[in-house]
């Protein structure tokens, strides 16, 4: 059985590469988010952003797809919709259940943190190389695709 001593020892073992990238890459995000006029957010609403895409998803897809609990998710929840970013409609499909939605607001700062992950990604490419920074994403989203296949490209 392999064990952590038996990997490479010029590189990190890949949990270790995930977390800290994540973290450099959420730092990154957030570093303009005051002066783009998004002071209000916190590091723990982004969970409810990357979760809610394009927006019109109910509460526990929410939860689900950021890995919280229902509890925490619909704190964040109520709390971006109290700052402007997100509403409750009803959801057409079942008149029981509520859907959350990005508000005009929401949707700016969808857009801006778009534009700053595409930021991002040129620097990242710079730093490596387009073609090798095109590779590696392009073996992550394979991975993805395989071990989680259901929620890979939502």
């Amino acid at each position: 059985m392999a064990m952590s001593r038996d990997l490479p020892t010029e590189r990190q073992a890949i949990g270790q590469l995930l977390v800290r990238l994540l973290r450099q890459f959420r730092a990154e995000l957030a570093a303009p988010r005051t002066e783009r006029g998004y002071g209000d957010v916190r590091d723990a609403h982004m969970h409810v952003f990357g979760a809610i895409r394009t927006g019109h998803v109910r509460l526990t897809e929410i939860a689900a797809r950021a890995q919280l609990s229902l509890s925490a998710t619909s704190e964040l929840v109520n709390e971006l919709e109290s700052f402007g970013y997100l509403a409750r409609r009803a959801d057409p499909s079942d008149g029981r259940a509520k859907l959350v939605v990005l508000t005009a607001r929401g949707e700016q700062l969808m857009r801006d943190a778009g534009g700053r992950v595409a930021e991002i990604e040129a620097r990242w490419a710079d730093i490596v190389g387009a073609d090798r920074f095109q590779a590696a994403c392009a073996v992550l989203q394979e991975l993805l695709d395989t071990l989680e296949p259901a929620d890979a490209r939502r």
